[in-house]
């Protein structure tokens, strides 16, 4: 069985551009370290967004242009995706169901030990990925180093932490 470690949207506009924070800032060696020492597969998502961002529902609520595809804030931090080799999948909204998908087929191909996720935002794609994946493998132990993780406000990462442990995520490192 493989174990799985899902990166989420580690992008420059998360870090420190568009919608960065200190917070996130403060996470990246740490996720740079967890990639260097996981034992298994290593994917990346990326939030993509149209150069027309502000005409989607998500632009109308979040008013905030970002990671726009191609543009240097979409881009995944550098000296994180150059660790290892890994996948990297592209993200129109906040969960992934091509992740989903994928690591369906691949449990039954080969059957998955865990999935571990980290990144960011906690509260929005963090979560969303969470359960997601929960979803599509209910019997696949899911966590969350919330150490590797940055929610848009201090406040509303411990939320989404709670909210996860709730629906039976384990959450590691709170």
């Amino acid at each position: 069985m493989k174990n799985y470690l899902i990166v989420v949207d580690m992008q420059n506009d998360f870090i420190d551009g568009a919608l960065g924070t200190a917070e996130a800032v403060a996470i990246v060696d740490k996720v740079a370290e967890k990639i260097r020492g996981f034992d298994g597969e290593v994917i990346f998502t990326r939030d993509t967004h149209p150069e027309a961002y502000l005409d989607t529902q998500e632009g109308r609520n979040l008013p905030v242009v970002h990671c726009v595809a191609n543009t240097e804030g979409w881009q995944i931090r550098d000296g994180l995706r150059e660790i290892r080799p890994h996948l990297e999948l592209d993200k129109p909204t906040f969960g992934s169901t091509e992740l989903g998908a994928i690591l369906s087929r691949r449990n039954a191909e080969e059957g998955i030990g865990e999935i571990t996720l980290i990144g960011l935002c906690t509260d929005i794609c963090v979560i969303s990925n969470a359960l997601l994946l929960k979803a599509f493998l209910p019997e696949i132990p899911i966590r969350v180093d919330a150490a590797c993780c940055a929610g848009v406000t201090p406040e509303s990462h411990r939320n989404a932490l709670a909210a996860m442990k709730m629906c039976q995520i384990q959450i590691d490192n709170e």
